[in-house]
């Protein structure tokens, strides 16, 4: 009723496990769709938040349309209505947008 076990021959020599090239060609296709956009896009932000300068017309966190009146190390002060000034982190700064783009989004 019992079948006989029998040990099997061993691997030969330089054979590559096709699941380790499995996992190998699934990390590879993860960087190329996931990770390098990621890094790509996050290098961009950092290259603007470090372009920032009084006067830019920005989106800060939740949507916030304003401009920016001081820059420091950490925080950016921004207009958002006439009088209106938020201190911000500068993180939370999203979009740079072009110049003039407040008093077309006004009107």
């Amino acid at each position: 009723m019992i079948s006989n076990a029998y040990a099997q021959a061993p691997a030969g020599p330089g054979g590559l496990d096709p699941t380790l090239l499995m996992m190998i060609l699934m990390f590879v296709v993860l960087y190329f769709l996931i990770m390098r956009p990621q890094m790509k896009k996050a290098k961009e932000h950092r290259q603007m938040l470090a372009a920032l300068q009084k006067g830019d017309e920005v989106v800060i966190g939740g949507g916030t349309l304003g401009k920016v009146t001081k820059v420091t190390d950490n925080y950016v002060n921004v207009e958002i209505a006439s009088e209106v000034e938020v201190t911000v982190q500068k993180g939370s700064v999203t979009t740079l947008l072009p110049k003039g783009t407040l008093k077309s989004a006004g009107s």
